[in-house]
């Protein structure tokens, strides 16, 4: 076990094989349902409580715009009417050696919500466009 808890500003994004930097990667969460039943011969007087279906938060990757990177807009592009590419996306919490120590697998991942940066006349800000995507399951590994 390690003697200090991991920091959050090492990690990495790998969409299909193309390691890919962000300065930020939100909504990694995942919830389940509750249903809540009782039957109406039930001898007790409350209901019981189970787990229902898993929904997953959509995720938010943030990364500076570079000249002549199109790999936002050109995934944004696929969508078409009930069709889009879909991927498959892991990101890592990288440890102090560089190697993965929590990695969350993103399955079926598609453009949602495409943002370009904000532009100021006096800015001073390193300009940021922002990528929403949906997908159908997360895995969480803590290697």
């Amino acid at each position: 076990m390690s003697t200090y808890p991991l920091v959050k500003f090492a990690f990495e994004v790998d969409w299909g094989g193309t390691k890919v930097g962000f300065q930020e990667v939100s909504g990694l969460n995942a919830e389940a349902a509750l249903i809540e039943y009782r039957h109406g011969a039930s001898p007790d007087f409350s209901k019981i409580k189970m787990p229902g279906l898993k929904t997953f938060s959509n995720i938010t990757l943030k990364r500076g715009t570079f000249k002549s990177d199109n790999e936002y807009y050109a995934w944004f592009q696929t969508i078409q009417m009930n069709t889009v590419e879909r991927r498959s996306i892991t990101i890592s919490l990288l440890d102090e050696n560089g190697e993965p120590a929590v990695t969350w697998k993103v399955k079926n991942a598609f453009p949602l919500k495409l943002n370009s940066t904000d532009l100021k006349a006096e800015g001073n800000e390193v300009a940021i466009e922002t990528l929403e995507i949906a997908h159908e399951g997360l895995t969480i590994e803590n290697n």
